[in-house]
Formats: C-alpha cells, structure tokens, sequence
C-alpha cells in the first residue's frame, strides 16, 4: 500500500467504493433532510438502528443481511413508537423520539457488551471501513441504486409537502405516504453506511454535505450534485488519514466533511462569513 495513495489493492478500492456508494445515495436524502428542518430526525434515526443492528450481530455474528434487517426494522419501529405515544398522549414527538432513542443506545450498547468483544462494540458504534467486503458492496450498490431511482418517483410530491403541506393536502396529494416512503429509504441509507461511519455518525455523512451545499448553491439540483461531490470528497480524504494513520474510519470521514463545512462556512456564496461581511461588489447595488 503506497504511502501517498492507499488505494492500490483490492481491499482498500472495495473501502472507496463503498464509501462512494454510500455519499451518492446519501447526498439526496440528506438535502431533502436539511429542506424539511429534520436534520436531528435523521440523526435520532441513525442512534436508533443500534440494537437492530447489534441483535442481529448476536443471532448471526457479522452477516451484512441479518444486520441490516435488524438495523432496518429497529429504526422504522422507534419512528412509529415515538408517534403512538404521541398521538395517545400530551407528549410533543420531537420529546419521545429524543427518550425512545437514548434507551435505544443504552440498549444496543448492552446487547453488544454482554454478547461481543470491545472490537465489535467500536466497529458498529464508530464503523470499520476496511471491512467492507464483495457481498457488503454489493449491498451498497443496491441500496444506492434502489433510492436514487425510488427519490426521482416521489421527487416533486417531496418537494411540494416540504414547502406548502398545506397545498398538498388540500389536492389530496397523499404528503404522508411520501413522507413514509421517505423516511424508510433514510433508514436504509443509515443502515447501508454503519460499515463506514458506524451507527453513531451515520446522519454526518448526509447532513453536514448537504449542510455545506446550501452554502453554495440556492437550487436544489445544484445542492444534491453538490452534496455527493463533497461527500465523495470527504471520505476519500477521510479514508485516506485512516488508513495511513490507522485510526477508525467513521470519524476520520465526519471531519472530513466538518472541514469542508468550515471552508463553506467562511467561503461558501450564499449565507458564509464571506458573503456577509464581503459581499461581491455587484450585490451591493
């Protein structure tokens, strides 16, 4: 592996291309997540596919499919959970989803204390890219391709519920079967990128680009190829100090694109340092 470019033997270029799956598929999502102001939504989801995930670690040990299941169903059940109690009770939902998934944390962080190594607990909590292997990308790629073709259906109805619900349910526009569409494809994409991130910062990867975007580009197109360029930009960098310096993936990735969500904060055209106190000259008119 050289030194300057660790991505020379077929195990490291399963990693990159696993990571490029993951910020193609998570760019969309992500910006749609920012439009619709739930960017902590996505963030409580991807806690809560912990013990899905680790259940599925201690019925069939590191199997993609089982863990995935897992994931995907854990995830789905504390949205649904969190809305039962609050359509029964006073609670607001945004205050059982925060209760539903810190026990879903405590949880999962049990499971895989009691029935794996301290190995498997830091893998699934802060990911391990380098693990990534033909079957896992195989998964990637499905996953990536079944949201990107799924999104591009339910695109305009998404974005007309986003910016006038109102609208949409005056013409019977069905926003919450959308809605629900959505959410179980943001579940999946979090479940798709634990190997990478791990549970903990699964929601980094397609927030903080999608973040970054706004900053440069006010149309939405603009900001979902955007967000994939800067999420495929920031876990090969972040790949690249893992695996030169041997630290864990996952985080290595999210600081990765907190470095570019920096550089648009202070640089970025619309809203930056920047564009307030610097504004170009032919704005000023």
């Amino acid at each position: 592996m050289s030194a300057f470019f660790p991505f020379t033997d077929p195990a490291t270029q399963r990693t990159l291309a696993g990571a490029i799956l993951v910020a193609l598929g998570g760019a969309p999502l992500g910006v749609m997540l920012v439009l619709r102001r739930m960017s902590l939504m996505g963030d409580i989801i991807a806690h809560a596919i912990l013990p899905g995930t680790a259940a599925g670690f201690i019925i069939a040990g590191l199997s993609v499919p089982a863990m995935s299941f897992g994931g995907l169903i854990a995830g789905l059940a504390v949205a649904l959970l969190a809305g039962l109690i609050s359509r029964f009770t006073a609670m607001r939902e945004d205050t059982n989803l925060a209760a539903v998934y810190l026990l879903a944390i405590a949880l999962g962080v049990l499971m895989l204390a009691l029935h794996g190594s301290a190995q498997d607990l830091e893998d699934v909590l802060f990911g391990n890219a380098e693990s990534v292997d033909a079957n896992m990308l195989v998964v990637m790629g499905v996953v990536t391709s079944v949201t990107l073709f799924v999104l591009a259906i339910i695109w305009r109805p998404l974005v007309v519920e986003s910016f006038d619900p109102v609208f949409m349910h005056s013409v019977r526009g069905r926003g919450g079967f959308y809605h629900v569409i959505y959410m179980m494809l943001l579940v999946l994409n979090m479940v798709e990128g634990y190997r990478m991130v791990g549970t903990m910062m699964a929601a980094g990867l397609m927030i903080i680009p999608a973040a970054a975007a706004q900053l440069w580009s006010r149309r939405l197109t603009g900001q979902v190829a955007l967000a994939a360029i800067l999420g495929i930009t920031a876990s090969l960098g972040g790949l690249w100090v893992a695996l030169i310096y041997k630290i864990p993936s996952g985080p290595a990735i999210i600081l990765a694109t907190g470095v570019i969500y920096g550089i648009s904060l202070t640089f970025g055209r619309h809203g930056s340092l920047r564009a307030r106190y610097f504004p170009f000259r032919h704005l000023e008119r």
